[in-house]
This record gives C-alpha cells, structure tokens and sequence, in this order.
C-alpha cells in the first residue's frame, strides 16, 4: 500500500512525454480508440450515433450477501449516466456502464477473476462493491493505472492513488458514533461486526474512540459474512457485555437477527448500523419493531427526500421505482467520475494514466448534493482529504425510505483530530 502523495512527478513526465508523441485528444486520429475503453464507435443503444463511446465497468454483488446494496447501486449509476447522455454526453463522446457489468457475489477471487475479463475493455472501474474485494484488485489497477470507484468505505482509500473514494471511512464513522453515544451518557459500547476488512474497519474506529472517551469497550465478531441468520454467539455476548450502545457492522440480514434476538432477551441498549446495514425490507422484518425502537442508521450520504438540486433529479429518474437510499448513491457517485471525465478531456489527458492524474489533481467536485462536503479532494495530504462526516437516522416506517434524520450531520472530537497512519482494519 502506497501513501498518497499526490505530487505523482515521474508519471506527469511519463504522460507529458506521452501526449508530446501520440496526442490524446479526439481530433487526433492516432488518440480515438487508443486508449482502452474509449473507442470512436458509437455507445450500445446510444442517443447520438456520431458521438464516441467511454467504456466504464462494473464489478458489483449482485447475488450475495449485499445485492441490496449492489442492485439499486448499479441502477442508479446508470440513470446518472443516461441522464449525461441524453443531454449530449461528455465532449465527443456517450458514457456506458452497462456493458461490462460483472457480479461478482461478494467473493474477493470471483471480483479479481472478473476484473481482469473486463479490464482491457474499459478506461476505468466506476464501482468495485467491497472492501476486501476491491483490494483483491487493486495491485493490478494500480499496475496498469485502472482508476477504480470503491462502493466500500475502508479507511485505506486515503492512500491509494487509483481509488476515488467518496463517503466518511467506517472507522471515523464508528468514531463519531462513539463520540455521540458518550455525548449522551453512555459508559459501555459494543462492536458486532463482520470479521475482515469492512467490519474490522467499523470495530478498531470504535475502539479508538472509546479509549479516548474512557468507555468500555466489547468487542463482537458475528463469524462469516454468509453465517446468516445463526447470530446467537453474538445475541449471547451482548447480553453478557450489556453495553449502552451497539454499533453493528454486518448485513442487513445480521442486524435483523442480533437486534430481534437481542430485543427477545430483553435487551434494551440502543444499535448504530454502519452504513451497509440498512435495507428497507428489514422493517418488515419479524423483528422491525425492535429495529424501530432501537435501531439508527449511520451514514455521510444525504437520504432519498434530502432537499438538493442533485437529489431532485436523482428522484425524478427513479421514476416509479421504490426509493432507496442505495440508488442515490450509486446515481451520486456518477458525480465524481463525471468531473474526471471533463477534466481529463478538456486537458486533453483521456488515457487511462491521464485520468489518474486527473483525480488526483481535484480539490473538490460539485455534486450538486448528492455526496457529502468535502468529497473528491484528492489533491492533498491523506488526512486532508479523508472525509469526516456522520449523519444519524432514525427507522420511521411512514418515510418514503423508512428513515428520517436523528442527528444532523456532525464531526464528533475523536474523528476531528485523529492523524490516520495505516488502514483502520489493519489495527485489529
């Protein structure tokens, strides 16, 4: 793993003496389909024959154990770039995501199998769905300067010249969680989690802050992400630690198990979910009363009915379907690879090494509200650019998304002045 410098001389170099020879721009006609994933042939089903097409692929879960997540991700990444493409595209040239769409089931081997199908077709990766899975990819894509979009929070994007992480990382989200609950009284937190990078992630930010707030601390690991609906080794040591506050790092699934089981046994301690934890369905659950009475939601990300120019149009390309808090992200993060792509074209950069230099030169990009403040600063220090940002919502079953906001968006002390030094998961 590699720090983030940004300053990236040696390849600005390389690239001026590359463009000096070839040329990238669309008018040249050595550029036109010369770097991969970018061809002068018109789009699948393009609005505008007499445009190029920008291939960007997809490596996402659609049949695991976060096709919650993976489905509705995906589905808004496409509205965002049918919306581009109907209204002229980027440059000379219609963006498509849905040619290479891989589901890779949440298994690391299978992601890193598909990435290297798709890999010579594409000019950059807008969604590797998981943590441990997008890593399983990352030592190729930064070999072959891939420029891959992380649906993952992981603390160790900061890092990575080729990731363009958006969001508040697990760990500081965990930390604020932890600054919030002490704020309200708490003297005990627990941490059920996931074992491996996402959920080791979640539990070592929980840690930290409760070691700086003097909380006691329990840590909970729930076994194997596909360990389903067996949480009663989990159910058990939270009855025995009884802590105050919960926070919970799984699937949807796990966090309906725990919560019902725990609430069965009298139970009474209050739950923060990491982001992935929530789907709509869980309401409905058998346990959804004790997921209202004890549940919120942790998130950097604006919800479905957020009043914002960006959000308004996210819905109005929803159409009839469902809202879903998953879609919005996904149609937000179109956002960041869209500000890549105009700067890398109007710099004339469209080379898979150009776009990296590209992102890595941004301060910032205009989401229109969709992503949280201070997304797409990849240009500084790590700890500069790491967002820092949580936003607490509470289960309300008569939302439209079935979550209102608890706790407006807030930086708690210990994710403020805390100095990242290595990934969070790698602390365990």
């Amino acid at each position: 793993m590699i720090r983030r410098s940004r300053s990236l001389g040696a390849l600005a170099t390389a690239l001026t003496l590359t463009l000096a020879v070839s040329g990238c721009g669309r008018d040249d006609d050595s550029s036109a389909g010369s770097a991969p994933g970018v061809t002068d042939e018109a789009c699948p089903d393009a609005v505008d024959d007499s445009k190029g097409c920008i291939y960007l692929g997809t490596l996402t879960d659609l049949t695991g154990v976060f096709k919650g997540v993976g489905e509705p991700f995906t589905a808004g990444q496409k509205a965002f770039w049918d919306g581009i493409n109907e209204a002229g595209g980027i440059g000379d040239y219609e963006v498509n995501v849905t040619e290479y769409v891989k589901d890779t089931g949440y298994d690391p081997e299978k992601h890193a199998e598909l990435f290297n199908e798709i890999k010579d077709d594409v000019l950059a990766v807008a969604q590797s769905l998981g943590t441990a899975q997008t890593n399983a990819i990352l030592e190729d894509a930064k070999s072959e300067s891939i420029l891959v979009g992380p649906a993952s929070l992981g603390s160790n994007w900061i890092w990575e010249d080729v990731a363009i992480e958006v969001g508040t990382s697990y760990c500081a989200e965990a930390m604020n969680v932890v600054d919030y609950a002490a704020d309200q009284g708490a003297k005990s937190i627990a941490a059920v989690h996931f074992p491996g990078d996402y959920g080791d992630d979640a539990m070592v930010g929980a840690r930290i802050a409760a070691e700086e707030r003097g909380l006691k601390f329990t840590d909970i690991t729930t076994g194997t992400v596909d360990g389903g609906d067996d949480q009663s080794a989990a159910v058990g040591a939270l009855l025995k630690a009884k802590p105050d506050f919960v926070i919970i790092s799984t699937g949807p699934l796990e966090v309906a198990t725990v919560i019902g089981g725990a609430a069965q046994k009298g139970f009474t301690g209050r739950f923060v979910g990491s982001i992935p934890t929530w789907n709509t369905a869980i309401v409905d659950s058998p346990a959804g009363p004790a997921i209202e009475a004890l549940y919120m939601q942790a998130t950097s990300f604006p919800t479905w009915n957020a009043d914002t120019p960006g959000q308004e149009k996210m819905r109005e390309s929803a159409g009839d379907m469902a809202p879903n808090d998953w879609y919005a992200i996904g149609y937000g993060s179109g956002y960041v690879m869209k500000a890549i792509l105009e700067k890398a074209i109007d710099d004339d950069a469209l080379t898979r090494d150009g776009m990296v230099e590209t992102a890595n030169s941004l301060t910032g990009i205009d989401s229109e509200g969709t992503l949280p403040d201070g997304t797409g600063n990849w240009a500084g220090d790590p700890n500069e650019d790491a967002v820092r940002v949580t936003q607490l919502n509470a289960v309300d079953p008569k939302a439209e998304d079935k979550v209102k906001v608890a706790v407006e968006p807030f930086t708690g002390p210990t994710a403020e002045s805390y100095e990242f030094t290595e990934p969070c998961y790698l602390m365990k």
